[in-house]
């Protein structure tokens, strides 16, 4: 707690705990006023209130006041039970990825690792393996365990269900000073105290659908990602609406939706290869897909760019090791990794007010060897 010199005002106050007054005031309708109570009145999130009360964390010493005025204001008593909670917080960070072989995944947990060190903390890895069950038994997990914040990595599905079970976990995690953080996930609605960072996926899309298109492409093949993902959906906006820009009318029989793997581009594009499709390029969902139908392509005797165009998204370094070199989307990923971990652990600015809950780094075509002008007839 902060030095305080100025009478009686705030004697009550001691270190790691607030000591209201009996005859304080109560939170509306009477009620015994809550940390979300404190924190509504103060401005912050109840992970400031609880850094507060328990003097764990630092905390600018105008948002200390703030909170503790707060305190005074509604009466708040804080919970023993839940203070002794807090109090043996661990110094980790979680974070929950779907697998840890995928390069977008493992890039972004490097970046949680590398910043979470520089913050003395531990940093806790676990996969989900695609399961929405898992993934909430690991957030379980990882509170039990005291981590001062637990980061998801990845798209969701809509699922009205699962977003009402993420957000009770997300409020689960507040109750005790931590945060949820989703990394590259839409959000849980107003009012779920979440942070958040993500990155123009759909933007990302558009800008690459659109270099095809000034390389005079107009039947673009995109391949892959899992239906009803939201990466895979804002992938798809931006590619539609590219190709609405300059008059053309997505051809849904183009569209080849499935997975994010090398498998699924490699069995993928056999199967397209096997048929009648006319396309002169390849939008490849991800850098792996990519991978995956460029072997097609090269087995079936097809050059890369000559006879087709292919391009992918993410920019692993994979990317740049294909032959030919990939044109790709740029995603910051150890960046998004480095922000989450900068997010769940401030929440005040050096200016003592209250840090954004929400970013968004920026994409960028990275334009290599896979693109040509498509081949004359």
């Amino acid at each position: 707690m902060s030095d305080d010199s100025n009478g009686s005002e705030r004697h009550h106050r001691t270190r790691g705990a607030a000591v209201t007054r009996g005859s304080g005031a109560h939170a509306p309708g009477g009620r015994n006023a809550t940390i979300a109570d404190v924190a509504e009145r103060a401005g912050v999130s109840t992970a400031t209130v609880s850094r507060v009360l328990n003097d764990n964390y630092p905390v600018a010493r105008a948002t200390k006041e703030s909170v503790l005025d707060a305190v005074e204001a509604l009466g708040y008593t804080a919970n023993a039970h839940a203070r002794a909670l807090a109090s043996a917080a661990t110094r980790t960070v979680g974070i929950i990825i779907n697998d840890m072989v995928d390069p977008f995944f493992s890039y972004v947990a490097r970046g949680v690792e590398m910043e979470a060190a520089s913050a003395s903390r531990l940093c806790i890895v676990a996969t989900a393996h695609g399961d929405p069950k898992r993934e909430l038994d690991l957030i379980d997990q990882l509170r039990e365990q005291r981590a001062d914040a637990v980061i998801v990595v990845g798209g969701a599905y809509e699922d009205a269900a699962a977003r009402r079970k993420m957000a009770e976990r997300a409020r689960a995690l507040a109750a005790v000073g931590s945060v949820l953080v989703l990394c590259g996930r839409p959000s849980l609605g107003e009012g779920v105290p979440t942070k958040m960072v993500g990155y123009d996926n759909e933007g990302g899309a558009f800008a690459l659908t659109e270099y095809l298109l000034s390389q005079g492409h107009r039947r673009i093949l995109y391949l892959g990602g899992p239906p009803g993902l939201s990466t895979t959906m804002l992938r798809l906006d931006g590619y539609r609406r590219a190709l609405r820009s300059r008059g053309i009318q997505p051809d849904e029989s183009l569209i080849r939706e499935g997975a994010f793997g090398r498998s699924f581009g490699l069995s993928e594009m056999r199967e397209v290869l096997a048929s009648e499709l006319d396309y002169t390029a390849v939008f490849a969902a991800n850098d792996l897909v990519a991978a995956g139908a460029l072997q097609a392509l090269t087995d079936a005797g097809l050059r890369v760019p000559e006879d087709v165009s292919l391009v992918g998204y993410d920019d692993i370094p994979q990317s740049f090791e294909l032959s030919p070199r990939l044109t790709t989307v740029h995603v910051p990923l150890e960046e998004m990794g480095r922000q989450a971990v900068r997010l769940a652990l401030s929440d005040d600015d050096a200016f003592g007010r209250h840090a954004a809950d929400e970013t968004v780094v920026g994409t960028h075509v990275v334009v290599r060897e896979s693109v040509a002008a498509p081949r004359t007839a």
